[in-house]
C-alpha cells in the first residue's frame, strides 16, 4: 500500500491545533490531530450542501452567497456549477495556509475553480464576515468543522449557537436561506434554528456517491419573506 507523505501543517488561531495536509497517490486528506476533516474521496455530502442550497436561490437574479469553509472547494465547485454566470460567490476561509495548498500543493484537485471571476475569496472568520453582512446573501453555505455538534476546536462554537444564527439571519436577504452541513445528527439543532426565526428541513445525504456508506447531515433553514 503506498503510505502517507505530509504536504504541509498549519497552526488552527486560537490554540485550536495543527493541521496537516497529506497525500497518498491521488488521494489527499487534511488531519487535525487523530481526526481527518476531509478527504479528497468523499464528497458527496459537501456537494448536496451547495447544489440543495443554490436550488432554493429565487430564479432570475444576480445572486450572491457565502460559502463558509474553503477546504476541498468541493461546496465551492457544486455552487459554481449551480448558479448562473452572473452569480458572486464569497468564500471564506480562516487558515490562510489552506487558500495557500489550494492555489499550489492541492491544485490538480481545484483546477481553474479560484479563477473564476465570480469567486472572492476571504481570509477570516465566517462569522466576523456574517455580522457585517445586514441583507446581503442569498444563501450561506456552513462547512465549518464537523458541524454543531462534531467540533475539533471551541471557537466554532459562536457560530451555531443562538447569537451567531441570529447573525446568519440577519446576514440573509427575505427569502434567502442557510445551509449547514455535519457529520451526525443534532437532535437539539433544527430546534435552534427554529427559535432563531427559520423555517427548517433537514436531509440526510451520503458522505459519497455510492450507494453505501457513511451518511452526512443537511440542515436549510429559510428566512421568512419574498426574495
Amino acid at each position: 500500500m503506498i503510505p502517507w507523505e505530509l504536504l504541509g501543517t498549519a497552526e488552527m488561531p486560537g490554540e485550536g491545533g495543527q493541521l496537516r495536509l497529506m497525500r497518498r497517490g491521488g488521494e489527499y486528506a487534511i488531519r487535525l490531530g487523530h481526526t481527518e476533516l476531509m478527504n479528497s474521496r468523499l464528497s458527496g455530502s459537501e456537494e448536496a450542501l451547495a447544489t440543495l442550497a443554490c436550488a432554493r436561490v429565487a430564479p432570475g437574479k444576480k445572486p450572491r452567497i457565502l460559502v463558509g469553509g474553503l477546504g476541498m472547494g468541493f461546496t465551492l465547485r457544486a455552487a459554481q456549477k449551480a448558479l448562473p454566470p452572473a452569480a458572486a460567490i464569497d468564500v471564506a476561509e480562516l487558515v490562510p495556509e489552506v487558500v495557500d495548498w489550494a492555489r499550489g500543493l492541492m491544485a490538480d484537485v481545484f483546477g481553474d475553480s479560484l479563477v473564476d471571476p465570480r469567486v472572492s475569496v476571504l481570509v477570516g472568520d465566517v462569522l466576523a464576515i456574517m455580522r457585517k453582512a445586514t441583507r446581503t446573501y442569498d444563501a450561506i453555505l456552513l462547512d465549518v468543522d464537523n458541524g454543531p455538534e462534531g467540533l475539533t476546536r471551541s471557537d466554532n462554537d459562536a457560530i451555531y449557537e443562538q447569537r451567531g444564527l441570529a447573525d446568519a439571519l440577519a446576514a440573509l436577504r427575505p427569502g434567502g436561506v442557510l445551509a449547514v452541513w455535519s457529520a451526525a445528527p443534532d437532535r437539539f439543532f433544527g430546534a435552534r434554528l427554529k427559535r432563531v426565526g427559520f423555517a427548517v428541513e433537514e436531509i440526510t445525504v451520503k458522505a459519497d456517491r455510492g450507494k453505501r456508506g457513511a451518511k452526512h447531515v443537511i440542515w436549510l433553514a429559510s428566512r421568512p419573506g419574498r426574495p
